[in-house]
């Protein structure tokens, strides 16, 4: 099973599982079609926001816990 880490990209994760935009957006993370962003760790984005990284993978990981059958697993990360 995929598990999003803090040192994951944001083009990373949401090439992992697309539908997990909706928890960034939840935690205050908009910009998600930003160029920067792609380039940007989930940890670099949530502390640029303001958020603690450790809240945003505990809700990225139960998402994609959620929803297996969303999650691309097999991509070339």
């Amino acid at each position: 099973m995929a598990k999003i880490t803090k040192d994951m990209t944001i083009g990373e994760v949401l090439a992992i599982n697309m539908n997990v935009a909706p928890v960034f957006f939840g935690v205050g993370m908009h910009c998600l079609g930003c160029p920067a962003s792609q380039g940007e760790t989930v940890e670099e984005a949530a502390w640029v926001h303001g958020i603690d990284p450790e809240i945003v993978l505990k809700e990225l990981n139960e998402y994609i816990e959620a929803h297996p059958e969303e999650t691309n697993e097999n991509i070339y990360l």
